[in-house]
């Protein structure tokens, strides 16, 4: 068989093959599609059987009722379609305003980022490009000059080794001297160009340490958010702290058996050093004491280290600041007086509206305004300006105490008490020691409060015997 004969039979096998193969899919294709229709026949069909029993259903149900409860059947269930719709209608706008949130969100936080970086390059464009062209003579020049406006003689130094770098082709071993001094001069500008150079690397250096700074605390502010569960034991400490000693020592141990956990969240730390203070006020022996104080007051440092901008933060470490001081020399006491003083100060600063921090701060100026002569002398050797206070200043933060919260604090109405004594305010003292002692012990009492108490007593005691004797009079 020649070569055309063989090619003709293969071509005829091939368009056999194809034509065959066609063929078979037209069919399969055929018989998918009856078994589809015959499957929708039969749905359709189920579907309407089903529709039919519901309706026959329905009617029978409805059958079964008089009129007018047909009636408040179709408007209940109008009422109801009417539910849904707008039921629907809520989710859907509530869905566009999450939407719409959370592209705000981001597009704030991209502007933020952006406007960080812009800022950065901002600062650190000028010092790079001096730090990169010290060695052109443009940078080099500017630097000579800016020296040359505070030395009056560097401008001089500069000319003479210009002069002399011209010599040295001429006569370079009949002017030695002053070439000598060119050299100098020109060493001198160098160096003072160098400085230049660096103290720009330096500002450099502290502009981006400041930016690192600024967005590690928003980076710290963004993950001290507590999460639901962390919240919930949050909450669930607050209220312990407001019971009493032994609820006081449950909250304790909640916190310490979960601080693992929390242990760098903001919020968890200072209830951690306020358990602290709570332990140290309810214990029995001073070794106790002094350790629950000392150790709050290491909490409340690092909670106030994260985060500066917490009144919570430099509220507590303020008081375990006055309750460690308690076990501390004279210097000591002064020093913690100094620094209670201070956050007290940027807790209310950041949060005016908190009564024990003004009862804190009538502590420190009845105390402050009440020291002896040593203690004065001590505190004016520490510091340049000792500090001083009066007792009508520490009667405003009692009294400022008071007023946010009325009779939340026994014990703020007897230093109220003390103050007007203090002052030769007997009639007054005496009121409010009366009404100190109407007023139920809190569990916010301070551990002199009853020996403050008894102090007080004296203004009652004397006004009964001066209205006995005058009566046998």
């Amino acid at each position: 068989m020649s070569w055309l004969g063989r090619n003709a039979v293969i071509g005829l096998g091939v368009g056999v093959t194809i034509s065959t193969g066609l063929i078979a899919l037209l069919i399969i294709k055929e018989a998918v599609r009856r078994r589809n229709r015959r499957r929708l026949l039969l749905h359709n069909t189920s579907s309407a059987l089903q529709n039919e029993i519901d309706s026959a259903a329905l009617s029978a149900a409805v059958s079964g009722l008089s009129p007018e409860q047909q009636v408040e059947l179709r408007k209940t269930l109008d009422e109801v379609m009417k539910s849904v719709s707008s039921l629907r209608n809520e989710i859907a706008e509530l869905r566009e305003g999450l939407r719409d949130i959370s592209t705000t969100i981001a597009e704030d936080v991209k502007k933020t980022v952006e406007e960080s970086q812009r800022s950065r390059r901002r600062r650190t464009l000028m010092p790079r490009e001096r730090s990169e062209s010290m060695s052109s003579s443009s940078i080099y020049f500017t630097a000579s000059a800016g020296v040359a406006s505070l030395c009056d003689d560097s401008e001089v130094g500069y000319s003479t080794a210009y002069s002399n770098a011209e010599s040295d082709y001429t006569d370079r071993e009949t002017d030695k001297d002053g070439e000598d001094d060119g050299r100098d001069s020109e060493e001198e500008e160098e160096e003072e160009s160098c400085a230049t150079v660096l103290t720009l690397r330096q500002d450099d250096s502290q502009a981006e340490e400041e930016d690192d700074e600024d967005a590690r605390l928003m980076v710290d502010c963004l993950t001290d958010i507590p999460s639901p569960e962390l919240a919930l034991l949050l909450a669930q400490c607050d209220l312990l702290h407001a019971g009493d000693s032994g609820k006081k020592a449950e909250g304790f141990q909640l916190l310490m058996e979960n601080r693992p956990l929390y242990a760098d969240n903001v919020e968890f730390m200072w209830r951690l050093a306020r358990a602290y203070s709570d332990m140290c006020e309810t214990a029995g022996n001073r070794e106790e004491k002094r350790s629950y104080a000392e150790q709050g007051h290491y909490e409340a440092e690092a909670a106030l280290t994260r985060n500066g901008l917490s009144a919570d933060c430099h509220k507590w470490f303020a008081i375990l600041v006055r309750l460690s001081s308690q076990y501390e020399s004279i210097h000591g006491k002064l020093k913690s007086g100094r620094l209670l003083k201070e956050h007290l100060d940027r807790a209310l600063a950041l949060r005016d509206d908190d009564p024990i921090c003004f009862y804190l701060l009538g502590r420190w100026c009845l105390e402050v305004s009440s020291l002896g002569w040593l203690e004065r002398k001590t505190a004016a050797t520490l510091y340049e300006t000792p500090p001083t206070s009066s007792l009508n200043e520490a009667l405003e933060n009692f009294l400022k105490a008071e007023e946010l919260n009325p009779g939340f604090s026994k014990t703020v109405r007897l230093y109220i008490a003390k103050c007007h004594k203090e002052l030769g305010n007997v009639s007054e003292g005496r009121n409010w020691v009366q009404l100190a002692l109407s007023t139920p012990a809190g569990a916010n009492e301070d551990s002199d409060s009853a020996a403050l108490q008894e102090e007080l007593k004296a203004l009652i005691d004397r006004t009964t015997d001066q209205s006995i004797s005058s009566m046998n009079n």
